[in-house]
């Protein structure tokens, strides 16, 4: 078997609007999820997160697995609107059950780990322009300090944003997800001001904690070239731009990629929402960087009027439901990329996993593809620390079955299944594989494919 360091961090990870439910409880306000799951067209079959995993009354029954299964730590996000639910109220209530979670999980000895921003903006905050107005930094800015007077002491490891590439591009460039707008300059903009929330709230932190650790989320895609050819080539820089470089430079260098900034200019006009000192902020020196990865980016250039002339090649190779290619060897890639050109900074895997149609048959749920695709990744990140990497934790995507965004409930990604109509929970195959995995800390060397 192969061994992984004493103190791995093994976990799973979820997120607040789609497991949570209790929309409407203690008094929670509305988000721009909610809002964007009422608008016909936008989420596959109309469903939304009204009950979802019903975690919110079945958290108990949900850390209690979370034991059984071994995990060393549990990711969370955190619901902005429970917390502010309008403007100047702050609502001790909805505090009270992220008190009351993070409690439960260290009697269980399960280190939690938060995220603050996971995508639902509270409505009224988007009523008044959400990331697109510069104001809501400091509305972000509020909402974490309270975070950090009330749950710090209880949550050491936090996370400012996840994916803010998905909150920035796929909500108001390509408006697929909330709150569903098509403007590329207000994405950029939105991009922008999320970045500058996150150094914001790091400079908040170190004012508030010596002792714990804070840093940042990114969905990231190793890009290659589908040929050699000096084009191809180009194409795949330029995506590697969009994808990657466009939030990891800003993070790590304090600056923007200029080939970035020339094409955003070129194609969406002039970048007039970077203020003096932004950057300065946005790069404050993070504990740890926090990478989710699901597929590679294989891309040749396009003369079709896409984008940035950036065509995706078709994979041949076997798929996740999502239709997303596997290729866990692109995840080593990725880490050794980090840390030759950014950084031997601390680094999490805080989501991977997959989507596949699972069928539960006399009670149970044989996902061995997905034992295949955690174990495939598992290699890749073993061999990324044998090599010296600086990987101190993987966070399994997801503990539970869930809404999947614009998806709704038809794409399953836990290791957990959830029956919505019951809410009855079962352990699928993969579930009772990692926890085997977390008791070795090894992946399985007899792991074998049926």
């Amino acid at each position: 078997m192969l061994k992984f360091p004493k103190n791995f961090l093994w976990g799973a990870a979820t997120a607040s609007y789609q497991i949570e439910g209790g929309f409407n409880e203690d008094g929670r306000g509305e988000s721009i999820w909610d809002r964007f799951c009422q608008m016909p067209g936008h989420v596959f079959a109309g469903h939304d997160g009204k009950v979802a995993c019903d975690h919110f009354h079945r958290y108990e029954e949900d850390i209690k697995i979370m034991s059984e299964l071994g995990l060393k730590s549990y990711r969370f996000s955190i619901a902005w609107s429970r917390l502010f639910p309008k403007e100047g109220h702050y609502n001790e209530k909805g505090l009270a059950f992220y008190r009351r979670l993070v409690t439960l999980l260290h009697s269980y000895d399960i280190e939690p780990v938060a995220t603050i921003y996971h995508w639902d903006l509270p409505q009224w905050i988007q009523d008044r322009g959400g990331w697109a107005n510069r104001e809501t930094v400091d509305h972000f800015v509020e909402y974490a300090e309270t975070l950090f007077r009330e749950l710090g002491q209880d949550v050491n490891k936090w996370i400012t944003h996840n994916e803010p590439w998905c909150a920035a591009f796929l909500g108001h460039g390509l408006g697929i997800h909330a709150p569903g707008h098509r403007d590329w300059h207000e994405a950029l903009r939105v991009g922008h001001h999320l970045l500058l929330s996150h150094g914001r709230v790091v400079q908040a932190y170190r004012n508030y904690s010596q002792e714990g650790q804070i840093g940042i989320t990114l969905n990231l895609a190793p890009t290659y070239p589908g040929t050699d050819k000096p084009e191809d080539v180009a194409a795949a820089h330029r995506s590697d731009g969009f994808i990657n470089r466009i939030f990891l430079d800003p993070v790590f260098k304090g600056i923007y990629p200029q080939d970035m900034i020339d094409l955003f200019t070129k194609r969406f006009g002039t970048i007039d929402f970077i203020q003096d000192h932004d950057l300065q902020v946005i790069s404050q020196p993070i504990d740890f960087l926090g990478i989710n990865y699901y597929q590679p980016n294989v891309v040749i250039h396009s003369e079709d009027d896409q984008l940035f002339n950036v065509e995706q090649v078709p994979d041949e190779g076997k798929k996740t439901a999502m239709d997303w290619s596997i290729h866990p060897e692109a995840l080593y890639d990725l880490l050794k990329r980090i840390q030759k050109d950014y950084s031997n900074i601390p680094l999490y895997v805080t989501e991977n996993g997959a989507a596949f149609d699972d069928q539960v048959v006399n009670g149970e749920i044989h996902d061995e593809d997905r034992i295949e695709f955690l174990d495939g990744h598992f290699r890749a990140a073993h061999q990324f620390i044998q090599e010296g990497g600086n990987l101190q934790g993987y966070f399994v995507w997801s503990f539970l079955d869930n809404f999947e965004w614009a998806f709704g409930y038809s794409k399953r990604f836990g290791i957990v299944y959830v029956d919505y109509e019951s809410q009855e929970r079962l352990l699928k195959d993969s579930a009772k594989w990692y926890k085997e995995v977390i008791h070795q800390n090894a992946v399985l060397s007899n792991h074998v494919k049926n």
